[in-house]
């Protein structure tokens, strides 16, 4: 009982003194277009089978009460200023000021109060839309407690039990859809839906600049033997000969490589270390020089692990081997990978099971089926009865052989006697 005595006498004289117990929240009011508040959370979900912890960033107007949701696989810089932009057209304007936590994506120091030292990506970036920044104190999450208990009230509504999707990309279509549901939703006792109080705040925001801020860091790669770039400690596939030079644009989700003026390569962005990352079609020209590499290609591994090369495709492919060789078969098969590139491979997979259920195991019969829609019969305009006449189409005028008299006459006379 001492030893309890003990703990509670500090805890009653905190009381006395007025320095203990819980404060009270005092409720604020916001102005449209005035501000919104930025939070990330976690949350899991499966992606193309697989469950994954991601990072979510959602900003919530304390106006309307709408908001923005999308997921990242990191909660990079990067992916911090292109959910701002996202979410700025979403909203369709630029609220007047925002609320952070200090996150090292905009804070470089904590200085005295609420004065920060901010990071020179987000000062360029936050000049561009023009709006201020502010910040809460140090581990007082309450003063944006209204975009922390949207990331609750998401979570539960949309998030539970755990989402599936195909791709991160398919996913944020799904939050977007959830984010504008949102918008018939009531809060607390005002008059009109979320929505409703957003058309009117839409009205008050600061309107969009004619550019969007520039997202990518750019770089310059020269593509090695295996024709890759190296990005960061990854590599990525490219069509390009090894040696030349392209230029490499990082992106949160992707990373781009330019040549002459245009995107030659774009994959999916992988945040691990030391991996290849690799797109069969940027092989295929050289593998129909060299189809003997096909089979053990690492690109046309990837493709399987992906299930963009279906048992269909290897059925085919060991048909064609079949009856033209390995080598040829290959080659064939590679040609019809070729064409899929060029006319869609939901059309490739289709022909070569139509041709494989005609018993036509051969790469023109799949040829055919591919690009019979884009050949055109010959359109013929056909003549009524009435308008053919006798005298026009079933007669003709009897020749004038005088004129090839004549002709004969004058070989004759310069010529003489044959």
């Amino acid at each position: 009982m001492f030893f309890v005595r003990l703990l509670k006498e500090p805890q009653q004289q905190k009381l006395t003194l007025g320095l203990g117990g819980r404060e009270v929240m005092i409720v604020q009011s916001y102005n449209y277009g005035e501000e919104a508040q930025i939070d990330w959370y976690e949350a899991v979900a499966e992606i193309d089978g697989q469950r994954l912890t991601l990072q979510f960033f959602a900003m919530r107007s304390m106006a309307s009460g709408a908001a923005y949701h999308r997921a990242y696989e990191r909660a990079t810089q990067q992916a911090f200023l292109e959910a701002h932009q996202m979410a700025f057209h979403y909203f369709d304007g630029v609220f007047r000021r925002l609320k952070y936590d200090n996150l090292a994506s905009a804070v470089k120091k904590i200085l005295r109060g609420h004065r920060r030292e901010e990071t020179e990506r987000f000062i360029v970036f936050r000049s561009h839309w023009q709006y201020e920044a502010i910040f809460c104190n140090p581990g007082a999450g309450h003063e944006k407690g209204g975009v922390e208990g949207e990331g609750g009230y998401f979570r539960r509504n949309h998030l539970v039990p755990v989402p599936e999707a195909k791709s991160l990309e398919s996913f944020n279509e799904y939050l977007l859809e959830a984010c504008r549901a949102d918008l018939l939703r009531d809060i607390d006792r005002r008059s009109r839906t979320v929505g409703e109080d957003l058309e009117i705040e839409r009205g008050m925001l600061l309107g969009l600049p004619a550019e969007d801020f520039e997202l990518a860091e750019e770089s310059y790669g020269r593509v090695n033997d295996k024709g890759c770039i190296l990005v960061r400690t990854n590599s990525y596939s490219t069509p390009l000969r090894p040696g030349t030079q392209a230029r490499v644009r990082v992106l949160p989700a992707t990373i781009e490589i330019w040549h002459e003026g245009r995107m030659v390569a774009r994959h999916p962005r992988s945040y691990q270390a030391r991996q290849q990352i690799l797109e069969l079609e940027h092989y295929l020209n050289v593998l129909e020089r060299k189809p003997g590499a096909f089979a053990g290609s690492a690109a046309l591994d990837h493709w399987r692990e992906q299930g963009r090369w279906t048992a269909a495709y290897d059925r085919f492919w060991q048909g064609l081997q079949r009856k033209h060789g390995a080598q040829n078969g290959t080659r064939l098969m590679i040609e019809l990978l070729q064409l899929g590139r060029r006319l869609g491979y939901e059309k490739l997979t289709a022909a070569i099971n139509q041709a494989w259920e005609a018993g036509a195991v051969d790469a023109a019969a799949v040829r055919y089926l591919m690009e019979r829609d884009s050949h055109t019969e010959p359109s013929w305009s056909r003549l009524a009865v009435e308008e053919v006449k006798r005298s026009e189409h079933y007669t003709r005028p009897i020749p004038q052989l005088d004129t090839y008299d004549r002709l004969l006459k004058g070989a004759f006379c310069s010529g003489g006697e044959q």
